[in-house]
């Protein structure tokens, strides 16, 4: 059975930073392009950032680019997410999410 479990999320100041983290376990990591998403109140699910197999490529949409910074250890079955420049916009619930499942995320709030 697939299980991702998140952990880091916290609140922050705006500007701030925090770094996600994403156990994986049930399944071959190092095998898998994963990803990670949020989900802010009132709004859809908001896909962040992909990263391949073995880590080479990363990818993010404009809205995070340059803020957000994903990476992986594959020898740890491990996805992190680093967040930098927090905005309040920020504040959402994010999971992290791959071979068709998705954990139960963590909380980050981005208040002064």
């Amino acid at each position: 059975e697939v299980h991702l479990v998140e952990s880091g999320g916290g609140l922050v100041q705006p500007g701030g930073s925090l770094r996600l983290s994403c156990v994986a376990s049930g399944f071959t990591f190092s095998r898998y392009t994963m990803e990670w998403a949020r989900q802010a109140p009132g709004k859809g699910l908001e896909w962040l950032s992909s990263i391949n197999s073995d880590g080479d490529n990363q990818y993010y949409p404009d809205s995070v680019k340059g803020r957000f910074t994903i990476s992986r250890d594959n020898a740890k079955n491990t996805l992190y997410l680093q967040l930098n420049g927090l905005k309040t916009e920020d504040t959402a619930m994010y999971y992290c999410q791959g071979v068709g499942s998705r954990g139960q995320g963590t909380q980050v709030t981005v208040s002064s």
